[in-house]
C-alpha cells in the first residue's frame, strides 16, 4: 500500500512541475523578468566577467597574476590610486562644508530667493563636470582672463591646473548632492529632540553638532557617497586639469588606448581595482549607517525661524553667492561662445562665428548626440517601467537578485564600462565595437537606474485595486499595464527619465572609450576642441549642452508641478 501511495504522490508532483516549467504557462511578467535577466547578463555580468578574466593574463597571453603584482610593485600605478582617493576624499569634505550650511540656512530660516537658489544649485549639478573644468581653464588657466588680470595688478597666481584645481572643480560641481539630500532631511526631521536639548541649555551650535547632524547622518552619508563616487569615477575633469597628475580612470584609459598599441590586460586590472574600491566604499557607508538606529516619529517637523534684518541679509547674500559662483562656469561658457576668435585666439567683440564653424565642421556630432540619447531614453522609459513593475509587484528572490544586479552601474565608472564592453564584444560571434549600437547600450546600462528608481517610487504610491479591477474584467496583464498602470506612472517616470536624458547627452567617459570618428558626440568633440585649443568652438558646443540641460530642467519642473495630461 505504501509503495502504491508513494508512486501516486510522485505522479501527482510530476505534472505540477511540468506545468510550471512549461512555456505555455508563463505569463507576461515572467517573460519580462527573463528578458531583463538576459539583457543584464549580456551587457553587465558578461562584460565584467570578461574584464576580470582578462586581468589574469599577461601581455603574452599566459595566465598570471603579473598585472596585479605590477600594480602593487610599481609606484606609477599605486600613486594613481592614492591620487584618486585623495582628490575624492578632499572634494567630499569640502562639499560637506559647503552643502550642509547652505542646506541648513535654506531649510531652517525664512530667507528670500530660496526658489532661485535651488534652481541655480540644481543647474550647476546637472552640468557635466568637464564643462566646469573647461570654463575654469578659460578663467584661471595659464592664459585665463582672471589669471592675466591678477598678474597685471601684481597678484601672484599660478593656474587652476593640478590636483588643487581638480578638487576645486569637483567641490563646486558635486556639493549640490549634499545640499539636496540634507535639505530634504532637515525639513522632515522631528524637532522634539532639538527642543529638549534647547531646554537643557545647549547652544544652537551644540544642538546642531550633537543632535541634528547625528539624526541626519544616513542622509548625509548617502550624499557624501554620491560625491565621492562621482569624483572617484570622473574622467573628464582630471584629464583636462591634471597636467601630469594621474588618477585611476585616466590610467585605465591610457593603458587601454595607447599610441604604442595599448595594454588591455593592465587596463582590465586597473578597471577591476576601480570597481573593487567603489564597491568597498559603498559597503563601508552601508555598514556605518546600519550600526545605529536613526528612526524618528516625524510628527513635529521644524518651523522656519525668523531672522533679524542684518542676519537675513547676510545669510541670503552668503547663500546666493555660493549658488552664483556655482553658475559661473555655465555663464562663462555661454559668453565665451559669442566672442570673436581667430583660431585659438580671442579678439575683442562678439560674433556668431563659433556657432557657424561648428554647424559647418561638426554637425554630425550634434545629430549623433541627440539621436543616440533619444533612442536610449525611449528604451530606458519602457524597460525602466517594466522592471519597476517586476520589482514592486512581483517580489521574490529572483527580483531581489535583479535589483542587486541593477545596482552594479552605480559603482561602475564610465571608463570601466566602456573598456569592458569593448573587450566583450570585439570578437565574433557578436562584434559591436565601432558601431552606434554599443554607445546606446552603454548609455542604457549606465543611466537606466535613474529611471527605475523614479518608476519604483511612483509605483509604491499606486493602489493595486485599479489593476486588479482591469484584469478581473478580462483585460490581459500586458494590456492592463500599458493602458492603465503605465499611464498612472508616467508623470513620476518622466522626472527620472529627464535626469537620465540630461546625464546621457552630457556623457563623456564611456563615450570617449567607445566612439570612433563617425559616432563622435558633442561631449567628445568638446574634449577634442579643448585639447587643440579651439576654445571658441568648444564653448559653442558646451553652450548647446547647457541650454539643453536648462530646457530639460524647466520641462521636469513643469511636469512635477502640473503632472502629465494624458
Amino acid at each position: 500500500m505504501r509503495a502504491g501511495r508513494s508512486s501516486t504522490v510522485q505522479t501527482a508532483i510530476k505534472p505540477t512541475l511540468a506545468r510550471r516549467l512549461s512555456l505555455r504557462h508563463w505569463d507576461f511578467w515572467t517573460w519580462v523578468t527573463l528578458i531583463v535577466y538576459v539583457f543584464l547578463f549580456a551587457f553587465i555580468v558578461y562584460p565584467l566577467f570578461t574584464l576580470l578574466f582578462n586581468s589574469f593574463f599577461n601581455d603574452k597571453g599566459a595566465f598570471s597574476l603579473e598585472n596585479y603584482g605590477n600594480f602593487i610593485k610599481l609606484k606609477y600605478f599605486r600613486s594613481a590610486l592614492l591620487n584618486s582617493l585623495q582628490v575624492s576624499a578632499l572634494a567630499t569634505v569640502f562639499a560637506i562644508l559647503i552643502g550642509v550650511p547652505l542646506a541648513y540656512v535654506t531649510a531652517r530660516y525664512d530667507i528670500p530667493c530660496k526658489g532661485l537658489i535651488q534652481i541655480l544649485v540644481i543647474m550647476s549639478l546637472l552640468s557635466p563636470p568637464f564643462i566646469g573644468a573647461y570654463s575654469w581653464i578659460l578663467m584661471l588657466g595659464n592664459n585665463g582672463f582672471i589669471t592675466r588680470f591678477l598678474h597685471d595688478v601684481g597678484i601672484p597666481f599660478g593656474s587652476v591646473y593640478g590636483w588643487k584645481g581638480i578638487v576645486f572643480v569637483f567641490t563646486l560641481q558635486f556639493y549640490p548632492h549634499i545640499y539636496l539630500y540634507v535639505s530634504g532631511a532637515l525639513r522632515t526631521i522631528d524637532t522634539s529632540l532639538e527642543e529638549a536639548a534647547e531646554s537643557l541649555g545647549r547652544s544652537s551650535f551644540r544642538r546642531m553638532t550633537t543632535i541634528t547632524l547625528p539624526l541626519i547622518f544616513p542622509t548625509l552619508s548617502a550624499g557624501a557617497l554620491m560625491v565621492f563616487m562621482a569624483s572617484f569615477a570622473d574622467f573628464g575633469t582630471p584629464m583636462l586639469l591634471g597636467q601630469g597628475f594621474k588618477v585611476l580612470p585616466i590610467l585605465a584609459y591610457e593603458q587601454f588606448i595607447s599610441e604604442m598599441g595599448g595594454n588591455p590586460a593592465m587596463a582590465s586590472t586597473l578597471s577591476v581595482i576601480l570597481i573593487l574600491c567603489s564597491t568597498s566604499i559603498l559597503f563601508a557607508q552601508r555598514y556605518f549607517v546600519s550600526r545605529k538606529n536613526y528612526t524618528m516619529s516625524g510628527m513635529r517637523t521644524p518651523k522656519l525661524k525668523k531672522l533679524k534684518p542684518l542676519q537675513k541679509a547676510l545669510f541670503t547674500a552668503g547663500a546666493l553667492t555660493i549658488a552664483l559662483v556655482s553658475m559661473i562656469p555655465q555663464a562663462t561658457v555661454l559668453v565665451t561662445s559669442f566672442i570673436k576668435t581667430k583660431g585659438p585666439v580671442f579678439h575683442p567683440g562678439f560674433s556668431l562665428n563659433s556657432y557657424r564653424e561648428i554647424l559647418y565642421r561638426v554637425p554630425k556630432a550634434i545629430i549623433n548626440t541627440y539621436t543616440y540619447s533619444l533612442i536610449s531614453i525611449v528604451i530606458m522609459i519602457v524597460v525602466g517601467m517594466l522592471i519597476a513593475y517586476v520589482l514592486v509587484r512581483r517580489k521574490s528572490k529572483l527580483t531581489a537578485m535583479l535589483d542587486g544586479l541593477l545596482m552594479i552601474p552605480y559603482v561602475m565608472p564610465g571608463t570601466v564600462l566602456g573598456i569592458s564592453l569593448i573587450i566583450a564584444f570585439n570578437k565574433p560571434p557578436i562584434v559591436l565595437t565601432g558601431t552606434w549600437i554599443i554607445l546606446v547600450i552603454a548609455y542604457v546600462v549606465r543611466k537606466l537606474p535613474y529611471t527605475i528608481r523614479s518608476s519604483t517610487a511612483i509605483l509604491h504610491q499606486l493602489d493595486r485595486s485599479v489593476e486588479e479591477a482591469s484584469i478581473s474584467l478580462g483585460v490581459p496583464p500586458m494590456k492592463t499595464f500599458f493602458k492603465t498602470t503605465g499611464r498612472l506612472m508616467a508623470p513620476g517616470v518622466l522626472s527620472g527619465a529627464i535626469l537620465s536624458w540630461v546625464t546621457t547627452i552630457n556623457e563623456l567617459s564611456s563615450t570617449l572609450v567607445l566612439y570612433f570618428g563617425a559616432t563622435a558626440t558633442i561631449s567628445v568633440t568638446i574634449y577634442s576642441e579643448v585639447f587643440t585649443s579651439n576654445y571658441g568652438t568648444g564653448a559653442a558646443l558646451a553652450s548647446i549642452l547647457t541650454v539643453s540641460t536648462l530646457i530639460s530642467l524647466i520641462i521636469a519642473n513643469k511636469l512635477s508641478k502640473k503632472g502629465l495630461q494624458l
